[in-house]
């Protein structure tokens, strides 16, 4: 077995995924020690393990073991470990192997759309740690503009758990989005792609009308955790959304599923 080729692989597809080492020994049931030992060359991953690793990253053990995966380009890169997913995600981390929280200012929400999957793009964007976050998933910070989710003003930078899968999205919850047409959005979201493949995004500001995305346009989930905001909430603000006005919109938005049920199916005929 080529040791310095999957020793290589595996680092890469690791830090690629945005995997600690302690996640990754996590994800395949190891210790941490064992990965610094792979990823050094210290060690000979036996067979059931890179059956694991193969799983996980979705591609094959004859991958891991005989082909150089940093060096492949990015279009083949992503068909040979993508497995059907979301494209890898691209991470930094700091001196200490530990992941940094980089931010998405509003300057580079359009450029973010092109680069979220390129290494190089993310490693320039601003970065910092924030000790309160749990150690255990991944962070990425984005600055939101306008007013369509007051009381959250614009410049308000909204922090995100990365999620793997659009059927996690929780309904009535906030989510960054990066979208294929909308490109990056902070919406409250609600989940309908079992009805009809839809994700319906709803802003607090009641000003602004809810709206329709296909699930399979949606490129990164964020869901959101903290913000930080030089602008303190009013005490008298009223603009939070209560439950009554949630179910409210729950209620229109499964009205409008009926509705396009129906254009389904008349068009159909």
């Amino acid at each position: 077995m080529q040791m310095t080729l999957i020793s290589e692989n595996i680092k890469f597809l690791r830090k690629s995924r945005g995997y600690t080492q302690e996640q990754f020994a996590e994800k395949i049931e190891i210790k941490r020690s064992l990965v610094g030992a792979y990823e050094e060359g210290r060690a000979d991953p036996r067979l059931p393990n890179l059956i694991k690793m193969a799983e996980l990253f979705g591609t094959t053990v004859d991958n891991l073991i005989t082909r150089d995966l940093a060096s492949i380009p990015e279009t083949e890169w992503r068909k040979t470990i993508a497995g059907g997913s979301k494209d890898i995600l691209a991470i930094t981390v700091d001196s200490e192997e530990r992941e940094n929280v980089e931010l998405v200012p509003q300057k580079a929400a359009a450029g973010y759309l092109n680069g979220y999957a390129d290494p190089d793009f993310i490693k320039d964007l601003p970065r910092f740690q924030l000790p309160t976050l749990p150690t255990n998933a991944t962070y990425r910070a984005f600055e939101i503009s306008g007013d369509s989710m007051l009381p959250l003003v614009s410049g308000t930078i909204v922090i995100g758990e990365y999620l793997e899968n659009v059927r996690d999205i929780k309904s009535g919850l906030t989510y960054i989005l990066v979208t294929k047409d909308e490109g990056v959005v902070y919406k409250r979201v609600f989940n309908y792609l079992d009805d009809n493949g839809k994700l319906f995004l709803v802003s607090d500001n009641r000003a602004y009308e809810p709206y329709a995305i296909d699930g399979d346009a949606v490129l990164e989930i964020w869901k959101s955790k903290a913000y930080i905001s030089v602008e303190f909430p009013d005490g008298n603000d009223q603009s939070d959304m209560s439950a009554d006005q949630l179910a409210g919109i729950v209620m229109d938005l499964q009205k409008e599923i009926l509705l396009l049920k129906e254009r389904a199916d008349h068009s159909k005929n």
